[in-house]
């Protein structure tokens, strides 16, 4: 019952993750954060089971930061992605595939550009100017797909994001109560308020 949303502007990615953490019919965490700063430029956006989320997460946010250590070099928002999937792609021929999906959200610091790529579970990649995940996705990929424009400006961003998340608190049984919303730009990640 969780939601990922993101969606590129111009210069910008701008994200959305609902801060529930549930099991079941029951709500444990209400402040849970989903996303994980790879590194100053780039972003990961996690929903899935509980357990692996959290350990996928962690194993790919140390990897590309000892990657930037080792060979004084941060990586891309492309080479993360590549990253991501070829070791989601590994632990599906494993006996203990995880079962995450994901957003990866980054401003390509060489070529001054933003990035957003969608990858399942099943190692699949692919970059989108618009995506969500979750149940969450039924709901705002439509007003996605309306809205959206290549050259969108953070103001419009904000009303976009602002439609669907209460798109969501209409239409949704159950209640996501609140968002976290970050952005990622030329300047590094930040969290902002709409």
């Amino acid at each position: 019952m969780e939601c990922l949303i993101g969606f590129v502007g111009n210069g910008f990615v701008l994200t959305a993750t609902d801060t529930s953490a549930a099991r079941s019919i029951t709500v444990m965490k209400s402040n849970e954060d989903k996303s994980r700063d790879l590194n100053k430029h780039i972003m990961l956006l996690y929903c899935g089971e509980p357990g692996d989320t959290v350990h996928f997460a962690e194993y790919i946010q140390r990897n590309v930061k000892l990657y930037g250590i080792v060979n004084g070099i941060e990586l891309t928002p492309k080479a993360a992605a590549t990253f991501t999937r070829r070791q989601l792609a590994n632990s599906l021929r494993s006996r203990k595939p995880y079962a995450v999906n994901l957003l990866i959200a980054g401003h390509d610091t060489t070529k001054s550009t933003p990035h957003l790529y969608w990858i399942d579970y099943l190692g699949t990649s692919v970059e989108v100017p618009f995506s969500a995940h979750g149940y969450g996705a039924y709901y705002c990929l439509s007003l996605l797909d309306r809205y959206h424009r290549p050259d969108i400006n953070l103001e419009e961003a904000k009303v976009l994001i602002r439609k669907c998340i209460d798109e969501l608190k209409t239409r949704f049984i159950i209640n996501l109560s609140d968002f976290k919303i970050k952005i990622t730009d030329k300047d590094g990640i930040r969290e902002i308020t709409i």
